[in-house]
């Protein structure tokens, strides 16, 4: 057909019935009305394969997406983690110095107002020439201003390089670096008059309290600790610089500090505590600066938070236990509950992160889910978060296993198999994890009665409900039988709790299945005549299928197609044997062993019971011959085939088997019948 012929269904006004009218309108006869049907199943066809391309088209433009989409979510995830640490740094810069907030000012070596200030002024110097290493420049005839810890910045992506000491003077601008044994090593001096210092009052949208000092060298950035401390540096340079351009005649004595550039005692006790690297500070002082920790451990905490922002999860506990390790040997250092209480913080959130990332494992497989869940559930136990980590896990666990039994009800599924495979499965890499930790066991015990209890109510209601057929009901207890024996295997025993979750639905079901079949027994008619197979082949086929169920019928074969029984009870042998079977099964269970014996004890007694009526006038002599039959053959068949299958004794039956050989009467004498040899044997 041609595609012109097509583009009338893809029009939004298409009208399947008036279409069909108007083709065949001008039909005449039977022959163009089929030509017209043919006309329209050819464009069905057409249509449907269009179809068919498109929607494989889409789907597969769809899986494209699909993937593009879960590419851009873990990007974005990673792109949040990095913007999260950015954000954690730039605070931690802004509200806390590397040096734990140390104020190094200056106090007065005297409040009494006759002391001279050139003496505390050349004295100062000395301290500051004591103190720096390499400094072989002339401070005798400047004046101190102002002094302080920083630290300085990368101008282009404001990462700190490292700690610089500033010593200000009416000059000259003295740089040292804070080497790690905590002194203080020369860098470079500028002179103030070459100097400008530049607020800079928003950094990349965080306030770091930073100035940008321009040099002869070029720019620097320095972070001060507060934005106090960024005030008074500010303050002092413009000082210093307003100073060294106030012009002094060639012979006379040094100018003097203004009165404004004397500094006020600290207020407060702890601002003396807090002195570290100030050569002019108290002899505690001194003591502080000695005891500051070492660089490594003061830069942990914002490294910590980079390897987690990365997810470098490994590496940041790493470091994590080495700053743990290092506070427990020695935590007399200045700063050292600051940064105790850091690495706490850093601990809790660390293990957030990871229980976070645990709670993303989950996976529609449950293989996958585990084994995405390997990494953070082994940091997790190492972080002594085991019993929170084992209760993720299982929840993680708990979804993936129903995502597949659900999938699995779908598709007709073996869905016992599959749950109890599952859950051997959770149990060993459950166990594999928490190997060490004996008490997380009892939640694993837990979990696995709580998923039993719904995989149970679950197999209840789409398997076990009303009038479930006994074969489907044997088969569906055997299928879960078969897999709690093997969980024993790993030391995992379910079958006793499995048979009390099915026991009273199980139990129900005998009972309609007993009233069912015992009711259903003498609805047919039975003429009491030997059975006709009508055909040889017929009779072969039927002695087959009858050695399979172990019972040989060739005793009782007579012509070419007749066995000397009924019908009605081949037909029996055959019913009662495969309800033997099925009951069998359902009686590996303690609990439903006796329903199982007694619904083939009424099923056998309510065959063997039935009589013929007075008006049929029927042979009793071949009447009692079925009956023995069924009470010397047929019975004995079953109870052995019930051991074999359930290994145990049916005791019901045996009693039912001798009673009836008690009762038993010798039979009238048969009338003579004339019996002939067949070659179907």
């Amino acid at each position: 057909m041609p595609e012109a012929s097509t583009a009338i269904f893809e029009k939004d006004n298409f009208n399947a019935e008036k279409y069909v009218k108007n083709l065949v309108q001008d039909c005449v006869g039977g022959p163009e009305l089929l030509q017209t049907k043919q006309k329209i199943q050819s464009l069905s066809e057409t249509v449907s394969s269009t179809l068919k391309k498109h929607v494989y088209e889409n789907y597969m433009q769809f899986i494209e997406t699909a993937k593009e989409i879960s590419h851009l979510e873990s990007e974005m995830y990673q792109l949040s983690h990095i913007l999260i640490d950015q954000r954690n740094l730039l605070t931690t810069l802004r509200d806390e110095s590397l040096l734990d907030e140390q104020k190094n000012i200056i106090e007065e070596q005297s409040l009494d107002p006759n002391v001279n200030e050139e003496q505390q002024n050349r004295k100062a110097i000395q301290l500051i020439k004591e103190s720096l290493i390499g400094y072989k420049g002339n401070l005798d005839d400047k004046f101190f201003i102002h002094e302080g810890g920083l630290i300085e910045l990368d101008s282009n992506d404001y990462r700190p390089i490292c700690r610089i000491h500033l010593f200000l003077f009416n000059e000259v601008l003295v740089l040292a670096k804070v080497k790690n044994e905590k002194k203080l090593e020369f860098q470079t001096e500028y002179e103030t008059k070459n100097i400008a210092v530049i607020n800079i009052k928003d950094l990349d949208g965080v306030n770091k309290n930073a100035i940008n000092m321009i040099t002869s060298d070029g720019a620097r950035m320095f972070q001060c600790m507060n934005a106090a401390s960024k005030q008074e540096w500010l303050e002092k340079c413009e000082l210093a610089i307003k100073f060294h351009q106030v012009k002094k005649p060639k012979k006379a004595p040094a100018p003097q500090p203004p009165t404004s550039l004397k500094f006020d005692a600290p207020q407060k006790s702890t601002d003396s505590e807090m002195l570290a690297l100030s050569p002019t500070a108290s002899e505690m002082g001194r003591v502080i600066v000695e005891n500051l920790p070492p660089d490594w451990l003061i830069t942990a905490p914002e490294e910590i938070q980079a390897e987690i922002a990365q997810r470098h999860f490994e590496d940041s506990l790493a470091l994590l236990q080495k700053c743990e390790d290092h506070l427990g040997q020695d935590s007399s250092f200045h700063g050292a509950a600051e940064i105790a209480e850091k690495v706490k913080s850093l601990k809790a959130s660390l293990a957030s992160v990871l229980m976070h990332e645990l709670s993303n494992s989950q996976s529609r497989s449950l293989q996958a889910a585990l084994r995405s869940s390997r990494r953070p559930l082994k940091l997790l136990v190492e972080m002594e978060k085991s019993r929170e980590a084992c209760g993720i896990l299982l929840r993680v666990c708990t979804s993936a296993i129903r995502t597949s039994q659900r999938q699995a009800r779908r598709n007709n599924l073996a869905v016992s198999e599959l749950f109890f495979c599952d859950v051997a499965l959770v149990a060993s890499e459950f166990l594999r994890a928490f190997s060490a930790k004996a008490a997380c066991t009892s939640a694993l015990i837990v979990w696995c009665n709580m998923e039993l209890q719904h995989f149970a109510s679950q197999l209840i209601k789409h398997y076990l409900t009303k009038d479930t057929q006994l074969d489907t009901v044997a088969k569906v207890v055997e299928g879960v039988r078969e897999p709690c024996q093997k969980l024993r295997e790993i030391g995992l025993d379910l079958s006793y709790h499995m048979e009390g979750l099915l026991r009273s639905t199980v139990g129900h079901l005998l009972d309609e299945a007993r009233y069912r079949l015992v009711d259903s027994i003498g609805r047919t008619e039975d003429p009491w005549q030997p059975y006709n197979l009508q055909t040889k082949t017929g009779l072969r086929t039927l002695l087959k299928e009858f050695d399979t169920l172990g019972i040989d019928f060739r005793a009782y074969v007579t012509g070419d197609t007749w066995i000397n029984l009924t019908q009605a009870t081949v037909n029996f042998c055959r019913h009662l044997l495969q309800t033997t079977e099925s009951c069998a099964y359902l009686a590996r269970y303690d609990s439903l062993q006796r329903d199982a014996e007694m619904l083939i004890r009424e099923l056998f007694l309510s065959q063997h019971s039935i009589k013929p009526p007075n008006s049929l006038n029927a042979d009793m002599n071949f009447v009692a011959k079925n009956k023995t039959y069924m009470v010397e053959v047929l019975l004995p068949t079953a109870m052995g085939r019930f051991e074999r299958i359930a290994d145990k004794k049916p005791e019901l039956l045996a009693e039912l088997h001798v009673q009836l050989r008690t009762a038993a009467v010798a039979p009238p004498k048969p009338k003579p019948r004339s019996v002939y040899q067949t070659d179907v044997l």
